[in-house]
């Protein structure tokens, strides 16, 4: 998925609460398992890295990142002006 489409899609899932717009104290990583990436949708292959942490403030909602997802939904959940408006 190229950047800018990582990013836009990621702004919408913060925007609208699928992602969690708050730090995430813990997150812990390893070889994925097939699991699916909450940021870009796409499988975590076992040759991949996948993070994951549970939001304190999203109501536990726990995430499971590509390194590169993790990364964008860092930085796009500090940009000023990006506050969640969805559940919380």
């Amino acid at each position: 998925m190229e950047d800018h489409t990582l990013s836009v899609l990621i702004r919408s899932k913060l925007a609208d609460g699928r992602l969690p717009q708050d730090s995430i104290p813990r997150m812990w990583g390893g070889p994925g398992n097939g699991e699916s990436c909450d940021a870009c949708e796409e499988i975590i292959s076992e040759a991949q890295f996948v993070m994951e942490g549970v939001s304190t403030s999203a109501g536990g909602l726990g995430v499971q990142l590509h390194v590169k997802c993790f990364q964008v939904w860092d930085a796009e959940r500090q940009v000023p002006g990006h506050e969640a408006s969805g559940p919380v």
